[in-house]
């Protein structure tokens, strides 16, 4: 059938196969032209939600970086009769197929990685495959979670003690209007902290710990977010900001929990970028667009793929990791720079829906979000049949 993108809401709910594969390629061809420069290079890497965004470049990273075998977890939907299937599953399956050309293990699990009959797959896929892992990434972006008691907990994208109003920007009608996101219940944040937060991350550590499929000095990385003072009302003082707090609680917990096998467990404060995540936070879409042509003009602007490589080779690879003062790894450090922020408080200040051009890279924002679901490359032909 031919396939063509269908946007709802802040969604794409169509998936191009043959655009997700050049989306994997293209990213496959940036990490392959990168000088590797890490001294303690993974060889065994699970990466737990890998088939989008960061999750999906973290892999990448791994696997054509620096030759690793790779086993990636994650939940995506296959084709069913008209409605295609979700773009992780064409990404998953075109990563498969690239890394089998290069005679490197892939290999994918689809399922609630919440779930302990996951982790129970794939602690016996290592063991039977693997052996071991020295690197374990946490990438997981859901919405839900059901306990093992059988309590679904849902996540909210809410403020934390009072309502926020701030601008926005309506990507269906490229205006700038006012939205006032509602403050959490003190319920609303737990369950936020239980989808988002770090006891999952924790559980699979001691799960493949306790099965002896970890290794020894193994590293293991979550990802995060903080972002400038005109985003944290909705993120890091909201209730994602509460869940990326315990996080960063969880990675030192698991460094003293596991100091005998040496365990390294890192928060990685990443870059503000569009993706699934990203797309549904009220402000932050505008924000995003303002940064991404600051970031541009300065030549200062990287993708999942560029922050992802740059933090394999020169971070999380390294003998020393370098550290924030809280301990966290800090791959935001371009988007922070003073004189990028000046740049873009004073965009946001003098910016309308009349000259959102002037100050916003609207164009490039759904370059990026198009491109997540495969569709505008310029060398896909999307008027022809796929298989779905």
């Amino acid at each position: 059938m031919v396939v063509e993108p269908k946007v709802k809401g802040f969604i794409c709910i169509t998936a191009h196969p043959k655009g997700c594969g050049e989306h994997v390629r293209r990213q496959i061809e940036y990490v392959k032209s990168q000088k590797q420069e890490g001294k303690r290079n993974p060889k065994k890497v699970l990466v737990i939600g890998a088939s989008t965004g960061y999750g999906l470049a973290s892999r990448i990273s791994a696997a054509f970086g620096f030759g690793a075998a790779t086993l990636g977890v994650s939940f995506e939907k296959e084709a069913s009769g008209k409605r295609t299937a979700t773009p992780g599953y064409y990404n998953t399956k075109a990563f498969e197929q690239y890394a089998q050309e290069e005679g490197l293990y892939a290999a994918s699990i689809n399922g609630d990685a919440f779930s302990d009959g996951i982790k129970e797959e794939t602690i016996k896929k290592i063991r039977e495959e693997l052996g071991q892992v020295d690197m374990v990434v946490y990438s997981l972006a859901a919405p839900r979670r059901t306990d093992r008691d059988g309590t679904v907990y849902t996540s909210v994208i809410k403020t934390t003690g009072s309502d926020y109003t701030n601008k926005t920007l309506d990507l269906q009608k490229n205006e700038i209007t006012k939205v006032t996101v509602p403050a959490a219940t003190g319920q609303e944040e737990l369950a936020t902290i239980k989808v988002m937060g770090g006891e999952d991350w924790a559980e699979w550590i001691r799960q493949l710990a306790a099965a002896g499929v970890l290794a020894d000095h193994a590293i293991t990385v979550a990802y995060s977010y903080i972002g400038p003072k005109i985003t944290h009302p909705i993120y890091f003082n909201g209730t994602i900001g509460s869940a990326k707090k315990d996080v960063e609680k969880t990675a030192k917990l698991l460094c003293e929990e596991f100091s005998e096998i040496d365990l390294r467990a890192y928060v990685s404060v990443n870059k503000g970028l569009v993706t699934q995540a990203s797309s549904a936070i009220p402000i932050v879409p505008l924000y995003m667009c303002l940064l991404y042509k600051v970031m541009k003009e300065k030549g200062l602007h990287e993708g999942c793929i560029e922050q992802m490589q740059r933090l394999f080779s020169e971070r999380l690879t390294l003998d020393t990791v370098p550290v924030d003062e809280e301990g966290r790894i800090r791959m935001d450090d371009y988007e922070m720079r003073p004189d990028v922020q000046e740049a873009v408080k004073a965009a946001w200040d003098a910016v309308t829906t009349e000259n959102l051009v002037q100050y916003a890279d609207v164009d490039g924002y759904f370059e990026d979000f198009y491109h997540m679901f495969g569709f505008h490359y310029d060398n896909v032909d999307y008027s022809q049949d796929v298989e779905i």
